[in-house]
């Protein structure tokens, strides 16, 4: 049976503890311990939720709490696109493409828009279902980076887009993750920090201010290749800056990325 782990800390804006589970003895509560103490301080709403598969380890943290999605809803009106094209059994355009590259890679806003004005808001719903996606919801004004999001339901997003499923074929899958791992150097902040040399790093960011919750900071990572095989989705609001939103996550991502990558302890006699 997993382990399960839920320590306590002083963050006065996020009153929960991180609660993580894990099939490896001790890492449990090391996670807890240290996300934690990584949030220890910070003024900012901050949700969490990752998963590794190798050590069948979860974590989460106010996971189901609602955030606006800034550019972190790119990953998703790709996924849509491909599982549409997915239906009509054809490829990408050479114009689709274009826009997916530099809405993925450069965070384009105009790409986006194009995009999803291109699926309209049935197909996008659509997706939604198919991916179990259940508390994620489109503005009603037609704002993307309005779009309401959980860290439970971009983990869910995550997974299909890291693992074989009935969703999103091994092609579409490929490309996402293909997208995800060329993102700009001065957009690789957030999840990837502190990752392993030898990991495959895919990511994708979003950060928006706005007049009330002051800077939303999000992250979304995954890491793959070698010995890896975890996601992770950090997403946070009420940051002073958005340079104050990308340390949170980053401290929260060393501490991941240290537990979940350090030698597993030895047995003793």
């Amino acid at each position: 049976m997993p382990t399960i782990a839920s320590v306590g800390s002083a963050h006065a804006a996020t009153p929960q503890a991180a609660i993580c589970t894990s099939d490896q003895p001790g890492l449990a509560d090391k996670l807890s311990e240290d996300i934690n103490a990584a949030l220890d301080g910070s003024t900012a709403t901050t949700a969490i939720s990752l998963h590794d598969r190798t050590t069948n380890t979860t974590c989460t943290l106010d996971a189901d709490r609602t955030f606006d999605s800034a550019s972190t809803v790119k990953v998703t009106v790709l996924a849509t696109l491909l599982w549409d094209a997915q239906k009509d059994d054809r490829a990408l355009t050479q114009e689709e493409k274009d826009r997916a590259t530099a809405m993925i890679t450069q965070s384009d806003n105009d790409a986006t828009t194009a995009l999803w004005k291109q699926l309209g808001t049935d197909r996008i719903n659509g997706f939604l279902r198919a991916a179990g996606m259940t508390n994620t919801v489109l503005d009603s004004e037609g704002h993307w980076g309005l779009t309401q999001i959980t860290a439970n339901d971009e983990e869910k997003l995550l997974n299909l887009v890291t693992h074989a499923n009935p969703v999103l074929s091994e092609d579409s899958r490929g490309y996402i993750l293909k997208l995800t791992s060329e993102v700009i150097p001065s957009q690789r902040w957030g999840t990837p920090a502190g990752a392993p040399s030898d990991a495959q790093v895919h990511v994708k960011n979003g950060w928006l201010e706005r007049a009330t919750n002051g800077w939303r900071v999000h992250s979304l990572g995954a890491f793959t290749g070698g010995d890896h095989d975890y996601t992770i989705t950090v997403l946070s609001q009420d940051n002073a800056t958005m340079d104050d939103g990308i340390a949170n996550i980053e401290g929260v991502a060393r501490a991941v990325h240290r537990d979940l990558n350090a030698p597993a302890p030895s047995a003793r006699p």
